[in-house]
């Protein structure tokens, strides 16, 4: 079996892949395999989802949406997408607290790697698990809840404990959002206010490609039953406010991204950049990830912006976001209120030479790359992956209750050999 991951830079090298349409399905496929991932949307750009022997997708699966009200939470298939059950919850009167930029990514995959969203006063999407599902290696099925022993190792897993089958998560009264792009925010500014721009509304995105005067574009998403500070304001910290709609990367169409210009919205349309129904971002690109403490943004941009001549001809955008701190022990927001750099890549060989660059110029600041994206730092033999150990102290521990869950390793495969489990 050959397939692609969803931007066409990766070529997974599983021998099969499994479509199960039920739980017993599910245990039946996991039991028999001798070596086996999940794969989710196939929205990661590395080889964590691949495996020397079989793959298991879950996107057959019933989504069962079942929301317990007393408890404020729903359950959910974990292989469904953010975009597949939203509007549903939102039908029911309900919201999860923030989507990732764009909805088309799984339950399940999301989890597992840390994916996040943008906003001070948010944890990433790992954040709001209330209680997982999942088949252990032998096949057998365990429940755990928030609270209990090793919950905390078990969401930011990165496929490496088991096939996650449900996942439950936090819910809140559904909420409106609208939306304010602006344009041309100087890099003054950010280095100025950054606190206060990142403030400023619900969640906060600022995108740059690190050569021109200024952050190109700033969006600010303002839930509409909370004080917002610039919602509408026609400048901010200089920065003006767009009359059009815009799309991040510069050049193209911005029909697939949701409504801006101050319009309100059901959550489910507006925390997500991308609308369901388009590709969206660029499509064929690579893209990149680094994680770090929000104390050392300021530092942190500038480091990357002495990189912007070299970079930027490679690059179609990238993106800062902040993130509050969690307590999931491979988060790459464990322990600390973080600030995101992300970057948007041409699908060009050329990037490869980049991330050393990046890695070296974000050291400093103990940067933890995404799981889900490409990096350099202790893989592909570039670094001692022991060097995760500095960025993660609950690795070992992880170590040990994957040792406990799969003493064969079954869920490991190369990606995590390389990395987390390195001897």
């Amino acid at each position: 079996m050959t397939s692609a991951n969803w931007a066409g830079n990766y070529l997974y090298h599983a021998s099969a892949l499994h479509r199960p349409t039920s739980l017993e399905q599910v245990r039946e496929v996991v039991a028999a395999a001798r070596q086996l991932k999940a794969l989710g949307s196939r929205h990661s750009f590395n080889d964590i989802a691949d495996s020397p022997g079989e793959q298991i997708s879950l996107e057959a699966m019933p989504a069962e949406l079942t929301i317990d009200r007393e408890a404020n939470t729903v359950t959910v298939n974990a292989g469904v997408r953010y975009g597949g059950f939203a509007e549903d919850l939102h039908r029911a009167g309900f919201a999860v607290h923030n989507l990732a930029s764009l909805p088309h990514i799984s339950v399940a995959g999301a989890i597992a790697t840390g994916t996040h969203g943008s906003g001070d006063g948010n944890g990433n999407l790992s954040s709001a698990v209330a209680g997982l599902e999942l088949v252990l290696a032998d096949g057998s099925l365990v429940t755990a809840r928030r609270g209990e022993p090793d919950f905390d190792g078990m969401v930011v897993s990165l496929g490496a404990l088991g096939v996650v089958t449900r996942v439950t998560l936090d819910v809140e009264p559904a909420f409106e959002v609208r939306q304010d792009v602006y344009e041309n925010l100087p890099w003054s500014s950010v280095a100025g206010h950054f606190d206060e721009i990142t403030s400023a509304a619900y969640s906060v995105s600022m995108f740059t490609d690190w050569v021109g005067d200024g952050v190109d574009q700033l969006w600010l998403k303002s839930r509409t039953d909370r004080e917002a500070t610039a919602a509408g304001e026609p400048a901010f910290f200089g920065a003006t406010r767009a009359t059009r709609q815009l799309h991040p990367l510069p050049d193209v169409s911005a029909e697939s991204t949701t409504a801006q210009l101050g319009v309100p919205g059901p959550w489910w349309n507006r925390l997500s950049h991308f609308r369901l129904d388009f590709t969206p971002s660029k499509g064929e690109e690579i893209q990149t990830e680094y994680l770090l403490g929000r104390e050392h943004a300021v530092a942190a941009i500038e480091a990357v912006r002495a990189l912007g001549p070299t970079i930027a001809p490679q690059l179609y955008v990238s993106e800062i976001r902040t993130m509050k701190a969690d307590e999931l022990w491979l988060s790459p927001a464990y322990g600390r209120d973080t600030v995101a750099i992300h970057f948007t890549w041409k699908r060009e060989d050329a990037v490869l030479a980049h991330l050393p660059l990046i890695d070296a110029a974000l050291a400093p600041f103990h940067a933890r790359p995404h799981w889900g994206k490409m990096f350099t730092l202790g893989d592909d033999g570039s670094a001692d992956a022991r060097s995760f150990d500095s960025l993660y102290p609950k690795l070992p521990q992880f170590r040990q209750l994957a040792d406990a869950l799969d003493p064969e390793g079954k869920f490991r495969g190369d990606y995590l050999q390389r990395t987390v489990f390195a001897d």
